[in-house]
């Protein structure tokens, strides 16, 4: 038993892709304390977090989840169906549903939940979903797990798409089809097209998912995601969105029709057969909903965007220094706060890592089965939390690392 997994654990570190986890021994932040494996903490500077607004330590968070903890007090102790539901959850779920403008909304545990128990409660066996390639492993695992049938299409390809709705009318006429794609794609940064996706769905009668992950709180006014933004929220069926990113907390949802929202009460199974989310989550996350529809919100998503545009326009040149050491961009266009720079090789992204690491900036290194196989990257997330001077030192030390060819 105890060399049960050595084989497989020996493959991995030989191809560079065995994982750890990293101990942070301060609250969430753009300077944080890390714990390395010989028990020391180091302070970096964090590009690595999706806390788009610095949401996650905010005082009024803070103070929501207190508050709730002291009259619900810690966890809600049953799942929703029996008697997990407390105010919290409702009173939360009423916000999210009123903000993205849909008729009602259900959150759950987790992002990874809201996908794995909505795909399968709304297609099963000869139904057809229709899955951007690029896609969330949640959104994949879901398809999979409804037992439809699974028809990848090519990143953010509408031709391709269209061959494939055509291909599932003709041979799965009658069947329920299903699109599903994310706003923002979480490795790239970039967008997907959704008032091309929007035209298709219409051509072709589909419903169509949209997952707004990376999206919520950082595009559309008071942060409402792509979908809003383009004055599209009605055309799409289900809106899924995460708790745990620009709102600073955790736990997932799904926004759309009453009739949606009740089917899903019913019918998804990470809902139905899980303990509700602890009160005090729920309380914080209505903190976070509330402030983004301020005039404060609004004012720190907009601050959110000098800072990506402060990155935009120092790192490129950094980048493109860096080609000659196998450094480029992915993503130029002005999309989100995700900045990923392709390396290719996953020792090398390890490496590179490794090295701004020792700059005293912590930057992630992105491996297979995260993305394809070659096509290992940097992952630098911008938020909101992060001083000019800490990008301006980021950029000049990755500009610094590729002459040194440390990059």
């Amino acid at each position: 038993m105890q060399d049960l997994f050595e084989k497989q654990l020996k493959a991995l570190r030989a191809a560079s892709l065995d994982r750890h986890l990293s101990e942070i021994s301060s609250s969430q932040g753009p300077e944080i304390t890390v714990v390395g494996r010989d028990r020391r903490a180091r302070r970096l500077i964090n590009f690595s977090s999706n806390d788009y607004l610095g949401l996650a330590n905010d005082s009024r968070l803070r103070k929501a989840a207190t508050e709730a903890i002291n009259e619900f007090g810690v966890g809600a102790g049953a799942s929703r169906l029996i008697s997990g539901t407390q105010s919290p959850h409702l009173h939360l779920e009423r916000a999210l549903a009123e903000w993205k403008g849909t008729e009602a909304a259900l959150c759950f545990s987790s992002g990874y939940a809201a996908a794995l128990g909505t795909i399968p409660a709304l297609v099963s066996k000869s139904d057809v979903v229709l899955l951007d390639k690029l896609c969330h492993a949640s959104l994949i695992d879901a398809a999979k797990l409804s037992g439809a049938i699974l028809r990848v299409f090519p990143h953010n390809n509408l031709r391709k798409l269209e061959s494939h709705l055509e291909w599932a009318r003709r041979e799965h006429a009658g069947r329920r089809l299903l699109i599903v794609t994310e706003s923002v794609f979480s490795m790239d940064g970039d967008r997907a097209p959704l008032r091309e996706l929007i035209e298709l769905k219409k051509r072709f009668d589909t419903l169509l998912m949209l997952d707004e992950a990376h999206a919520v709180g950082v595009i559309g006014l008071h942060g409402r995601g792509l979908a809003a933004e383009e004055n599209l929220s009605d055309d799409v069926d289900v809106q899924m969105g995460t708790l745990s990113k620009a709102l600073g907390t955790s736990g997932g949802y799904i926004c759309g029709s009453h009739d949606l929202i009740e089917w899903l009460i019913n019918r998804a199974r990470s809902f139905i057969y899980s303990t509700a989310p602890p009160p005090a989550i729920a309380a914080a996350a209505l903190a976070a909903v509330d402030f983004l529809s301020s005039p404060h919100g609004e004012e720190r998503r907009l601050l959110l965007w000098e800072r990506i545009n402060l990155m935009r326009q120092l790192l490129l040149p950094s980048a493109r220094k860096a080609i000659n050491y196998q450094l480029s961009t992915i993503n130029t266009n002005e999309g989100s706060a995700i900045f990923p720079l392709l390396v290719g090789d996953e020792q090398a992204a390890l490496n590179s890592a490794a090295a701004l690491k020792t700059e005293g900036f912590l930057v992630p290194a992105i491996r297979y089965p995260t993305v394809a196989k070659g096509s290992a990257r940097l992952r630098i997330t911008v938020t909101a939390a992060h001083e000019e001077n800490q990008i301006r030192s980021l950029c000049e030390a990755i500009k610094r690392l590729s002459e040194m060819h440390d990059l």
